[in-house]
């Protein structure tokens, strides 16, 4: 595969998580949240507390898939191994590491304003253990480019 199939397949999947991400969001979250409310009347003060946070954790999702799209564009560009995409996967790990703190936080403040159910909690540290992992993924693909650009431009300097 070359290079501009590769950043051809990777925006295709940056645009794919970024549909699937809105369906999730702006679709399926209202729907059960509202589903939850008619079920359960005594919860309908939570719906929306419930629905800003959550929302508000998508802005670094987002800006992660923006990322994601630039580091397809350099690889479309076969600038594959460059400081720039090492720089860009550092950034993805802050918002990644940002984000999981943030829902880590706010699971914990809404737990304690009673807003949270035990269950819920639990299985937002599932959510929290995935943040993580694409924290220390996004870390060490950046530390392996910035490695792999050093190399090349020690490498095109001796040539």
């Amino acid at each position: 595969m070359n290079q501009k199939k590769l950043s051809a397949w990777l925006r295709g999947i940056v645009i794919g998580i970024g549909i699937c991400g809105l369906i999730v969001y702006f679709i399926i979250l209202p729907t059960i949240g509202d589903s939850l409310r008619q079920s359960y009347p005594e919860f309908a003060a939570w719906h929306w507390p419930w629905m800003i946070f959550l929302w508000v954790t998508a802005v670094p999702c987002y800006a992660a898939l923006l990322m994601g799209w630039k580091i397809a564009a350099n690889i479309g560009l076969d600038r594959s191994f460059s400081q720039e995409n090492a720089r860009l996967l550092q950034i993805i790990a802050g918002l990644a590491a940002g984000d999981t703190a943030y829902f880590f936080a706010g699971n914990i403040v809404m737990f304690f304003m009673n807003m949270n159910h035990p269950g819920i909690f639990l299985l937002s540290l599932l959510i929290c253990f995935a943040g993580i992992s694409v924290t220390v993924a996004a870390v060490c693909l950046s530390h392996l480019v910035y490695k792999a650009a050093d190399l090349q431009e020690q490498s095109d300097l001796t040539i």
